[in-house]
């Protein structure tokens, strides 16, 4: 099964059921874990409530929005597992996605749901992450290294331009809706790196993809983990994925030939 970790709630919508979408449409098996087992809604300020005159550019959009509508009638999505539940022997495929409110913190700060990232992570098993998803795989701990999982890798993350701007433009109404934490992602991840230079912030000026024009997003792949920046990256980061997990599903002679 491939095992999406969400968190208690605020996740973002678009970075959960974009590339939930293209795995359940290929015909893999997503299931979902949470703190507590109970069902984990988005956002609703994404979904929902909206950003007032901002609201064109900073909510979910339209065909996104759909598909995390159909994401919340899934059978799987209703009935996920707490993350202690989790049988590690059983996932072979894992993802992350990011968001930025308060309750994503009930999965970065989770030890077990770091643990399992680790585990997949290091066993070689197909692994995404995106946005604010990625904190997740820089506080991961190799056991036989000390070190975050990311030590050695490349990979992207939300980038301080994104967050920062997202921060200056609603801070005023929003206070630190946007700041999840006081440092940005992109320091933290940066900083569990073995080089700076292995952080990739892609296009200064980034443009959104769509199921049609997936090239227009940016995604950075290496090894057995795929990484984005922002729910503007998800078609470009599902496509990839998905690849990721097709890859490892034909077994070792494929994944050598990629």
């Amino acid at each position: 099964m491939i095992l999406f970790l969400l968190p208690a709630g605020d996740c973002d919508p678009t970075e959960a059921a974009v590339p939930w979408a293209a795995l359940k449409d290929a015909g893999f098996d997503v299931r979902f874990a949470t703190p507590d087992g109970k069902v984990a809604l988005a956002d609703p300020r994404l979904t929902d409530l909206g950003f007032s005159w901002l609201s064109p550019w900073l909510m979910t959009r339209r065909a996104e929005l759909a598909a995390y509508r159909r994401l919340t009638e899934d059978p799987r999505f209703l009935a996920p597992v707490a993350y202690e539940a989790v049988d590690p022997a059983d996932v072979t495929g894992l993802f992350v996605p990011g968001g930025h409110a308060p309750g994503m913190r009930t999965l970065l700060e989770d030890a077990t749901a770091q643990r399992l990232f680790a585990g997949a992570f290091t066993r070689g098993l197909p692994v995404g992450a995106v946005c604010h998803g990625v904190l997740l795989a820089a506080r991961a701990t190799d056991p036989a290294t000390g070190r975050s999982v990311l030590h050695g890798r490349r990979t992207t993350a939300l980038t301080s331009l994104l967050e920062l701007t997202g921060w200056n433009l609603t801070r005023l109404w929003l206070g630190r809706y946007y700041r999840t934490y006081r440092t940005t992602v992109q320091q933290e991840v940066t900083a569990a790196l073995a080089d700076p230079r292995h952080f990739l912030a892609g296009p200064v000026l980034p443009l959104r993809d769509t199921a049609a024009r997936p090239g227009r997003g940016f995604a950075v792949r290496d090894g057995n983990y795929v990484s984005a920046r922002w729910p503007g990256d998800c078609h470009r980061l599902a496509a990839e994925y998905l690849d990721l997990v097709r890859t490892h599903a034909a077994g070792p002679a494929a994944r050598r030939a990629g």
